[in-house]
Parts: C-alpha cells; structure tokens; sequence
C-alpha cells in the first residue's frame, strides 16, 4: 500500500471553516438511493403479493423509523460541527501536542478516531476524520498512510462498545430486549476492547519506522482549521459546537432512545447556522440517500425472512453457545459482511442467533469482520473515495492480506469474551 506523491495542501483541504460552499466528499448519492429505490420496490413487490403481511410492516417501521431519524440527525450534526471546524480545531491541537513526535501525533490520532467512532458512529470517522487525518499528517510532512489506516480500521472494529456507534447494534437493541446503553456496553466492552486494541498494534508494527520520525510543530503547514492563526474562524460557530458535543455525548448514553438527543443537538446547531451562517444549510446535509437505501434494505430482507432466509440463516449458524458456537456465529457474521456487506449480514442472521451471547458474537463478526473486502462496510468505501480525491493510492490486494490476518485474530477471542456476562 504506497501512497502517491501529495498534491499540494490547496487540492486536499477538507472541508470545515469559513466556506458555505464546501461540500465534504462523499460516494455518489444516486447510485444509492437508485439501489435502495429498486429495493423499496422489491419490498413493495413482496408486500403486495401478499408475502409479507401489512402488520409486519407496520412492527418493522416501529422499529426501524427512531433508528433511521437518528442516522440522519447525526450526520446533520457531524457535518455541521465539521463546518463550523471543530474537528479540524482539534486536529491542530494534536498536532501541537505531538511535541514533533509522529508516534506521539498518531497516538492522538488513534484517541480521536476511537472516540468519534463509539460516540458518533463509525461513519463519522470514515466521512469527516478521515480528511482531516490526512491533511494533518501532509501537514507535518509525515506519511498519510498510518494515519488513514488508524482511522477506517477503527472505524468498523471500534463500534462495538454503544448501540449509536454502529446502525446493525442500534437493530441489535431490540433482540436484546431494549436494554440501556450502559448493560450494553458491559457486554461488549471486552470484545469492544480486545477488537480497538489489535489493528492499532497492527499499525504500531506494520508502520513503525514512520512512527519513529520527527516533524517540526512550528514549521509545519498550518492546517485550515487554523487560518490565518484562527481569525477567519467563527468563533461563535466554533464556540457552540463544543458545547453542543459537551452535552451531546452524555445524552447518547443517558438512556434515552439516541434519536432524541441527536435531533435535539441538530436543531441547536441548525439554528446556530441560520443566524450565523445560513447559506451553509443545504439538503445535502441530510443523508436522504443513505436513508433510502436502509428503508429498502429493512423491507426486503424482512421480506426474505418470510421466504425461507431465516431457515438457511439458522443452518449456517447452528445453535448452542458453546465457545466454539460463539466462535462459529461471529465467522458466519464476518464472511457474509466480506461477501456482501455487514448491514445485510446483520440482518440475514439476526432472527436466527439466539440468545445474547450469540447476539454478541454475531456483533463482533459483523462490526469487526468487514476488514477484507472494499465492500463489506460502508464505512469502508466512503474512506476508500475520500482517500481518492485526496490523492491516497492503495493496495486493495494488500488491504485485503492485512485484514485477513487482523480479523482471524480479533474475531475468535472477541467471540469468546462475548460469552462473558
């Protein structure tokens, strides 16, 4: 995996700071919402031929609407704390505290990238850091490589520990029986720990003589959230988003259903941005597309359950929760994420896992499988097209070796600790 020669700091500034123009870099929406508009309609199909019956809809909805208004507040509110700089704010201050020292400045990363991840889900990090990292890295003349890695592996393997830091654990709170954010980040928190702490030492290994090199913390490219030292900024902006996610982030592990602190912090900084800002408000910000395509994926896959799927999910998984029936669950998880993607995995496997320890382990190969592929996550193609545009080659044969080595190694102990009450 061998990054391209950079292009200058102008073609690769992310977006963040004063320009309401700037639109973050994203995959096409229509090829998505074309897909999950073809799989509304499948759904539609089934549901008018009378193989999935209008009450089972109507339970699917109760169950699926608060997890799809959460999914577009969030990215409202992530978006929008990203134009108003916040995390390019706290990239400078990494960069500053990494006193020269790239092992010290990728430790920091590694600390942001794990904390947006558990908080604001895992395409946070592939959407918003994933720019930032890079630009901060050019910025002090260090290799972006170690840097993006940190960010998209961490991305799927650090979601296991909240239901808001993954969409397929906010699906498993109902089979779970609606517990609260605190009973279940006390079942996932040693496979949360044991999946975060393999692929940074795998970077730590892999990257370690460009973690040994030194930068220059006062000659280093100024970053943009920086400026012209902070004067462009709008403070005001800046200012409120911090405190937005002071409060945010303990509202998403009160207890309450995470859409209502979510939409709540989007409405405060919509608000914020009408007065300051207006013309950075945009329906772009909505992820209409992404919303789309779920819909359409709920509807069909439950479709699919009514026409025999579950029988063949519940073959493929066996029963009993046993080590090795844990081990078998999570394996199962983490091959059909890699040969299709986790979403449907999840939701394929779902009815079929049992109890909570199976439920767990089916977490862990969905979450933290989908390592080898460019597919298995969307999380992981997002990361893929932000480091095209700015200018990141890498290795997909490469990719794919890494992660077949990281996964068999966090996947079979996270199983095993998933048994652990």
């Amino acid at each position: 995996m061998t990054p391209k020669s950079p292009p200058s700091d102008a073609e690769i500034t992310p977006c963040g700071g004063p320009d309401p123009h700037c639109v973050t870099p994203r995959l096409d929406a229509m090829p998505l919402a074309a897909v999950g508009a073809v799989l509304l309609v499948l759904g539609g199909a089934a549901v008018a031929a009378g193989l999935l019956a209008w009450e089972d809809v109507g339970a699917l909805a109760d169950r699926v609407v608060p997890i799809l208004a959460f999914v577009a507040a969030i990215t409202v509110v992530t978006e929008l704390f990203n134009a108003a700089g916040l995390f390019e704010w706290i990239a400078a201050r990494f960069r500053r505290w990494g006193r020269g020292r790239a092992w010290l400045l990728w430790g920091l990363v590694t600390v942001l990238s794990l904390t947006a991840t558990v908080f604001l889900s895992l395409d946070t990090t592939a959407v918003l850091l994933t720019p930032i990292v890079v630009v901060l890295a050019r910025s002090c003349r260090l290799p972006p490589l170690p840097f993006a890695l940190t960010a998209v592996w961490l991305a799927n393997t650090g979601s296991l520990l909240l239901p808001v830091s993954n969409l397929t654990n906010l699906l498993a709170l109902h089979s779970l029986g609606n517990v609260s954010p605190v009973e279940f980040a006390a079942r996932m928190a040693l496979p949360a720990l044991w999946c975060a702490l393999v692929p940074v030492l795998a970077v730590g290994v892999l990257f370690r003589k460009d973690l040994r090199a030194r930068y220059d913390p006062l000659r280093a490219s100024r970053t943009p959230a920086e400026g012209d030292g902070g004067a462009r900024a709008d403070r005001v902006l800046l200012g409120t988003s911090a405190v937005v996610l002071a409060f945010l982030l303990p509202g998403l592990v009160s207890g309450l259903a995470p859409w209502i602190p979510s939409v709540a912090a989007a409405a405060v900084l919509v608000l914020a941005f009408a007065a300051r800002r207006p013309r950075a408000l945009r329906w772009a910000l909505v992820p209409w597309q992404l919303v789309v395509f779920a819909a359409g994926l709920f509807l069909l896959m439950e479709a699919l359950q009514h026409l025999g799927g579950g029988d063949l999910a519940a073959a493929l998984l066996g029963s009993g929760s046993g080590p090795l029936d844990l081990v078998r669950v999570a394996a199962v998880g983490a091959a059909g994420s890699n040969l299709v993607n986790n979403l449907p995995a999840y939701l394929a496997f779902e009815q079929s896992a049992g109890g909570p320890a199976r439920l767990a382990a089916l977490l862990v190969g969905v979450n933290a499988g989908p390592l080898i592929t460019p597919w298995a996550s969307l999380a992981t193609l997002i990361w893929h097209e932000q480091l095209r545009r700015l200018g990141v080659s890498i290795s997909w044969w490469g990719y794919a070796a890494a992660g077949a080595v990281l996964v068999p190694l966090m996947v079979v102990p996270a199983a095993l600790l998933a048994a652990v009450p």
